[in-house]
């Protein structure tokens, strides 16, 4: 499941955009335009899986393709399709809600099947690979290894495969890191993602309450961080550490199960990550500074589950 990390991510480069914006008039409905990036995530997501599950099944094509030579050799007649009887790979057409996602998205429909061959072919050119199919057994830390070879040695380091995706993905650019996260913890615990709801509502509802608070309260935030800066021009400071610093006020006063100091930890990472090299320093000193003098006259509560 996306976590409250991506979602923050997701509603920070939305703010960052509306802040960019030409016109006020581009974002008019935010929520609306957050649930649609989601939906994108969530496609993107169910085509990588599609992708690895055309590559392990490429070897039943590759024996049919090989059986049926003009003068087959004996290795065109026994080609080793164990991966394609992938605990990993049965598993995935027996979900519903993978069913559901490729009836609603065809996946199918952008598929480079020359390049899922080139892609199964250096998978049965890998070391890894010929161990493998050697093996009798279906040891499932085996199954799940070769399918995760196949993602994070095959696909994602492959330059030709990232400019597919880039080609049909206007997100991945933003949607990287949390994809091969997200792809990752599936393969290795499956029964964790679900398909159609790759966010719960109780993270949809934090992801849609951070963005609306984040709009509503920007004024007061503002009002907040300006006295703070001291010699600093507030027109000057990087646009995106701005939108960081609201965030992070605004989980501090209006988001009162989140523990302040998972809060400013969080917003630190997401500067020195995603902004200038001083950025994680300065929201540090600036949220930090604010925090104590807002703990001081009794503004933040927080409920304690201890």
């Amino acid at each position: 499941m996306i976590s409250r990390r991506n979602i923050r991510v997701k509603v920070m480069q939305l703010l960052y955009m509306i802040e960019a914006a030409d016109s006020t008039n581009t974002f008019q409905h935010p929520v609306q335009t957050l649930e649609k990036q989601m939906d994108k995530s969530r496609e993107l997501f169910v085509y990588l899986i599609y992708f690895i599950a055309e590559v392990a099944r490429y070897a039943e094509t590759s024996a049919q393709k090989r059986a049926s030579k003009n003068l087959p050799s004996t290795a065109d007649l026994n080609v080793n399709i164990k991966i394609a009887g992938n605990d990993f790979i049965w598993n995935l057409l027996e979900n519903k809600g993978y069913q559901q996602c490729l009836e609603k998205d065809h996946p199918e429909k952008l598929v480079d099947k020359e390049l899922v061959s080139k892609v199964y072919k250096a998978l049965s050119e890998s070391p890894t690979y010929q161990i493998y199919i050697t093996e009798d057994s279906r040891d499932k830390g085996k199954e799940r290894e070769i399918i995760r070879l196949i993602f994070s040695e095959l696909m994602l380091p492959n330059e030709n495969f990232i400019s597919h995706i880039e080609e049909h993905f206007n997100n991945w650019d933003d949607d990287a890191e949390m994809m091969e996260q997200l792809v990752l913890t599936y393969i290795q615990k499956p029964k964790s993602v679900q398909f159609n709801e790759i966010m719960s509502p109780d993270k949809w509802e934090f992801a849609k309450t951070l963005l609306k608070t984040a709009i509503d309260k920007k004024e007061y935030c503002a009002e907040l961080i300006k006295p703070k800066l001291k010699n600093w021009d507030a027109e000057r400071i990087a646009q995106l550490d701005m939108v960081l610093m609201r965030m992070g006020l605004c989980e501090l006063l209006y988001f009162d199960t989140i523990p302040t100091k998972v809060t400013i930890n969080e917003y630190i990472d997401l500067a020195k990550e995603y902004s200038t090299a001083q950025s994680g320093q300065f929201v540090n000193g600036i949220l930090d500074n604010i925090h104590k003098e807002l703990v001081a006259e009794g503004k933040i509560q927080k409920v304690s589950f201890k």
